[in-house]
């Protein structure tokens, strides 16, 4: 079963629709029009259950070297679920993914700006 379609993002306080483009009987893909921006939600099923949402971003920018010269860039951001094929509930999962939430987020995303400034 696929997430709503449309999804959006918010990224700067720019929010951007991503159409469903891809269904697949485990994972589906979400891109904006431009395609700079794509989601995607997938897993796979095995001895462990892989869950991941992932965001994938792409900008052109200037060449640090030849400024005179744009060239492409990109990122990724997605959270990945690792699990047991049995032994953790949903429940039991949401709950610690909740937990890992509060301690990134809490003092303002102090902790994943710091893990950005290379700080463990």
């Amino acid at each position: 079963m696929s997430f709503a379609d449309p999804q959006s993002i918010t990224i700067s306080g720019v929010t951007t629709p991503l159409p469903r483009v891809s269904v697949g009987a485990r994972a589906s893909d979400y891109q904006s029009a431009d395609g700079l921006i794509t989601l995607k939600a997938s897993s796979s099923v095995g001895s462990r259950i892989r869950r991941v949402l992932r965001v994938d971003h792409k900008k052109v920018s200037a060449d640090v070297f030849l400024p005179a010269t744009n060239v492409a860039k990109s990122m990724s951001c997605y959270l990945v679920f690792d699990l047991p094929a049995d032994g953790y509930t949903n429940a039991e999962a949401k709950a610690i993914f909740d937990g890992f939430r509060t301690q990134f987020g809490a003092s303002s995303d102090a902790l994943i700006t710091k893990l950005l400034g290379g700080e463990s």
